[in-house]
């Protein structure tokens, strides 16, 4: 083997300490001008002796030197011999190519750290704050609603990690949420994905994780990878942030929370989005209720401690409240009951759940409200009766909506699919009961193909997004079908109700033009819920409650069956009502308002003493167990029939 040169040993030497960068280069030229200004004074100290005795000697050559070396003007005023003059003139020269390096190394040290900076990449150092996980346009509402959230704070941080450029994350923010209030936001550059790029977010201080499922087909792979990453992490302290995550695809909802672990929650967005649109369908108004309880703005649910009901029941603290509405209790022993029997004794250390614009309002009443007893009514809602209802379109969760529909619904009813393709699935072999489903080929962007539909012998008419086009060409023909759909009931007096599903809330606001009964969006839906568990995690419980149809859910009952149409009243006496039958009332919606946005005439946790007149055709909103009692729709021009007539009928049952 060669042995290798001295010179070749020391280049390597000198190429490592170049590998160490701005430092290093700062380090060689620093050391280059001073062997430049001791070589210097000492040739003008041995062969300029004169003029190094008139300017100091050694130490006021080497000052002479330095000065010379910082600035070639200074030289301009030399005098003395030939020697010194052109030793003078030699550091001169030097000077200017080791400082002219210098400055170009200190640039460019500069700017290559200004330029780590944008990339967000250093390590945080905050306490109490939120952690947003990935990027989608979900991220926008959830900055939107925690700084609602906190604005009674005095001070919250929202911190989001992403595998984006720092500088146009926080363009876009401050784009689309440009007011944050007392909420910092802080953006860090780096994949969620790389245990390296987490720790830059500083999880151990922080209250709270929220992981957003990112776009693409493999998104829950990626929601999973972070979960697992988040559970087998060594915490430093035994005071986890409670992590909330979603996956969009209920297949993977297991393995998703097995790798999350017992101290993490993980929701079914998929799920969630077809059990709103099955229960709007059947009452117009639900999507904005829902819309309304899960945001931060106007009436959300608050745990409440009344010592002062400690002992009464749960009927009698409904209207024990000035500000704000009773939906439940949260028992000492950590169970949430969502509209429990009325008879319920709240005891010591139970929570009352109110619903309420915010929990500093919330206040007991200081006497009870006067009730209009005579105004109280108990007609009899309608009989259950079978229905109808026609799916536009088709993708992923319509099987899912079939399957929940058959568990709603009164045996005999029917629901036509009209897509332009027949659907894969055989519901013969789901299950499905009281529904028979039936297919109508259909391009619901053509007039002529909806008017084929017949559409005034149905009920209720969904609208659903197709899957196979993205999303903002999908929802654009959703708008295109909408139009249709509102100008055919406007011309014929069709009375159904259109309940639609949309991909971005950007488009919803657009088709509210179209008079739709309800729009759900689930990524919006499932953006306000993730928000508010980030806030209150032992909130999932009251939600599951009222997604789930075997619990109490939210109803839009007719108020006729609470109180005389017509009747000057107060809410209280609407609640009272509801309370007699076993149900607690939230609000009403007004009938004359139905078409108005942004709230479609819903008002939740209205003034319980104020006066209020509700007629035929307004609803009461309620939790109830039971909903088939629903606002009456006038009825479809034709009787319901099970069995298809015509040609263009083709049954799927």
């Amino acid at each position: 083997m060669a042995r290798t040169r001295l010179r070749d040993r020391l280049r390597y030497w000198f190429d490592a300490t170049m590998d160490r960068g701005t430092p290093a280069l700062i380090g060689w030229l620093g050391l280059a001008s001073v062997v430049l200004i001791v070589a210097v004074t000492a040739l003008v100290t041995l062969f300029a002796r004169k003029d190094a005795g008139e300017n100091g000697g050694w130490p006021g050559i080497a000052w002479m030197s330095l000065l010379r070396t910082l600035d070639p003007g200074t030289m301009g005023g030399d005098s003395g011999g030939p020697v010194f003059l052109a030793l003078m003139l030699l550091v001169t020269i030097g000077g200017i190519f080791i400082v002219s390096a210098l400055i170009g190394v200190l640039t460019t040290g500069l700017e290559a750290r200004i330029q780590e900076l944008r990339k967000g990449r250093s390590r945080l150092i905050e306490r109490g704050h939120t952690i947003v996980l990935g990027w989608s346009e979900q991220v926008f509402t959830v900055i939107a609603e925690l700084v609602e959230a906190n604005q009674s704070e005095r001070r919250s941080c929202v911190v989001i990690l992403a595998d984006r450029d720092k500088v146009q994350m926080e363009d876009e923010i401050r784009r689309r949420v440009p007011d944050t209030g007392r909420t910092r936001v802080v953006c860090r550059s780096g994949s969620p994905l790389q245990r390296a790029d987490l720790e830059l977010t500083s999880l151990d201080s922080a209250k709270s994780v929220m992981v957003l499922p990112p776009v693409g087909d493999d998104s829950d792979t990626d929601v999973i990878k972070v979960l697992l990453l988040l559970n087998s992490r060594s915490w430093k302290s035994t005071r986890r942030p409670h992590v909330v995550a979603a996956v969009q695809n209920s297949p993977n909802l297991a393995a998703a929370r097995l790798a999350a672990g017992d101290t993490a929650l993980v929701i079914d967005a998929d799920d969630i989005a077809v059990r709103l649109i099955v229960q709007s369908h059947r009452q117009s108004g639900l999507s904005t209720v829902f819309d309304e309880i899960l945001s931060f703005t106007g009436n959300e649910i608050y745990p409440f401690a009344a010592k002062a009901l400690h002992g009464t029941t749960y009927g009698e603290a409904l209207n024990r409240f000035d500000l704000g509405a009773p939906v439940g209790l949260r028992t000492a022993a950590g169970d949430t009951l969502v509209n429990p029997p009325m008879d319920t004794v709240i005891g010591p250390g139970d929570q009352v759940l109110v619903l309420a614009e915010d929990d500093l309002v919330i206040r007991l009443a200081n006497a009870r409200p006067a009730l209009t007893e005579s105004a109280i009514t108990s007609t009899p809602g309608r009989s259950p009766k079978s229905d109808r209802t026609l799916v536009i379109g088709w993708n992923s969760r319509g099987a899912k909506i079939i399957t929940l529909l058959d568990r709603l619904v009164e045996p005999g009813s029917l629901v036509d699919i009209a897509a332009p393709r027949r659907p894969a699935e055989d519901f013969r072999d789901a299950g499905v009961q009281n529904l028979t489903v039936g297919f109508k080929p259909c391009e619901p962007t053509l007039r002529p193909s909806l008017e084929s539909l017949d559409l005034g012998g149905y009920r209720h008419i969904i609208v659903l997004t197709d899957d196979d086009i993205h999303p903002e060409r999908s929802d654009d023909r959703t708008l295109v079908t909408l139009l249709h759909l509102r100008d055919i009931a406007t011309r014929s007096d069709c009375p159904y109700s259109i309940v639609t599903e949309m991909n971005s809330d950007a488009n919803r606001e657009i088709a509210q033009v179209t008079k739709a009964d309800d729009f759900i969006v689930s990524t919006k839906i499932i953006s306000l819920l993730l928000t508010q568990l980030t806030e209150d995690r032992e909130l999932y419980a009251v939600f599951s409650d009222l997604f789930d149809p075997a619990g109490s859910e939210i109803y839009l009952k007719p108020a006729v069956s609470y109180v005389v149409p017509g009747a000057t009243v107060n809410f209280a006496t609407v609640v009272e009502a509801a309370r007699q039958r076993g149900e607690t009332a939230l609000g009403y919606r007004l009938a004359g308002q139905s078409d108005v946005p942004p709230r479609y005439g819903v008002v939740l946790n209205p003034s319980k003493t104020a006066p209020l007149s509700l007629s035929d055709g307004d609803s009461i909103v309620v939790l109830a167990e039971d909903g088939r009692v629903h606002p009456g729709l006038p009825e479809a021009r034709h009787a319901p029939q099970v069995e298809h007539a015509g040609p263009d009928a083709a049954t799927l049952s």
